[in-house]
């Protein structure tokens, strides 16, 4: 129990979360979650955003040993989903004159949540609506749909910090170490994925500020290179490949879709290709398949039909892809039927929606795989390459 400085002035007191096992009831995060809040210290004293309620009297405790006596003048209220704004009433129990802020939507929420009276003493902000604090001055810039209405950042010119919310966010607690790029592509990709409009707009209001350091709701703090990160979010954000390679991601019932998959996979790797991913949807995290898909260029799917239909993992794939706004990809699709074959015919209609795909000639099997469908399959390779 206890905080950390992000600079002189702002101390981080947030928790890591190590019982969680479903990070929004479906991702999983073997290294567990971080729940980030800060207290900006000045004249007038600052909490940034709260905890799951799980974690409520640590991160009480922290502020407590952060304020060293003190008492918090403001609870600044960025996003209201429950892992970020669970501890309000919580907070207000221990520190009941401090004036909790947040724009109309937070507090029509807030109602929602709690009921009407948990935050009496409120200052209700404006988009680009200043608080101050004493020496510096906080400007809170509203990001609608980074990934609920309510969203609003918050910078600190005096001290050149974005309070991001859930932007630049992650999975993992931040006492174990391992490489940002990955959860955080999974984190933005499975979260946010749909609102790359949205983050654009963010992406464009945040260049004409000048950032050191980057605050976010979820992992570490952000004060190197910071071009790096914000390239990514540009990338991933307008949907443009990340990485140059292939993924094939496929659906097998006895064999034989699977040994299609691997065939190409292996002729890809033959010919250069600089990353193959191949990927059983019935044996995997079915986020880090939608990561893949995202992060490459190319994606095959390969998939037997069933009940007439496409094969059950590969529906949910697609849709896990439409979902979030899915465009501007190579795909080529493999398609098993022993009498009927329909997967290729399906997974065109479910990705119909999606802008700018580029469609390579479809190889359809029959039930086991003959020598003109490897010689199809070499030419998927090779166009593909």
């Amino acid at each position: 129990m206890g905080f950390s400085k992000v600079t002189d002035s702002i101390l981080y007191v947030g928790v890591n979360d190590h019982e969680i096992d479903l990070f929004e009831g479906q991702y999983i995060v073997p290294n567990g979650m971080a729940y980030n809040s800060y207290v900006i210290l000045d004249e007038k004293t600052a909490v940034m955003d709260t905890v799951d309620i799980r974690f409520a009297q640590e991160w009480l405790g922290n502020i407590a040993a952060a304020l060293d006596g003190k008492k918090p003048d403001y609870l600044i209220i960025q996003h209201m989903e429950p892992d970020h704004s669970s501890s309000i009433a919580e907070f207000l129990k221990v520190y009941p004159d401090a004036v909790v802020v947040g724009n109309a939507k937070t507090f029509a929420m807030m109602q929602q949540f709690f009921g009407a009276d948990v935050a009496p003493n409120r200052e209700v902000v404006a988009n680009n609506g200043t608080l101050s604090l004493g020496s510096r001055t906080l400007t809170f810039v509203f990001a609608p749909m980074v990934h609920w209405p309510e969203v609003m950042v918050t910078y600190d010119a005096q001290d050149k910090v974005l309070f991001s919310a859930d932007g630049f966010g992650k999975f993992g607690a931040l006492d174990v170490e391992e490489d940002w790029a990955c959860e955080a592509r999974r984190y933005y990709i499975g979260i946010v994925g749909k609102y790359g409009g949205p983050v654009q707009a963010l992406l464009k209001k945040a260049a004409a500020l000048d950032i050191q350091t980057i605050c976010p709701l979820h992992g570490p703090i952000l004060t190197e290179n910071l071009g790096y990160y914000i390239n990514l979010y540009d990338i991933w954000s307008s949907y443009r490949v990340e990485s140059e390679g292939v993924m094939i991601a496929y659906t097998s019932v006895y064999g034989n879709t699977r040994k299609a998959a691997k065939l190409l996979a292996d002729k890809l790797t033959a010919k250069g290709c600089p990353k193959v991913v191949l990927t059983d949807l019935a044996r995997s995290d079915m986020a880090e398949a939608v990561e893949d898909a995202f992060r490459y260029g190319k994606l095959v799917l390969a998939s037997t039909t069933y009940n007439g239909e496409v094969f059950p993992f590969m529906r949910t794939f697609i849709e896990h892809l439409t979902e979030r706004s899915y465009q501007n990809r190579t795909i080529g699709l493999i398609e098993n039927g022993s009498w009927a074959p329909m997967a290729a015919k399906v997974m065109t209609g479910l990705l119909e929606k999606s802008k700018d795909i580029t469609w390579l000639d479809t190889v359809t099997i029959k039930s086991a795989l003959t020598a003109e469908n490897e010689a199809q399959l070499d030419a998927m390779a090779d166009a593909l390459l």
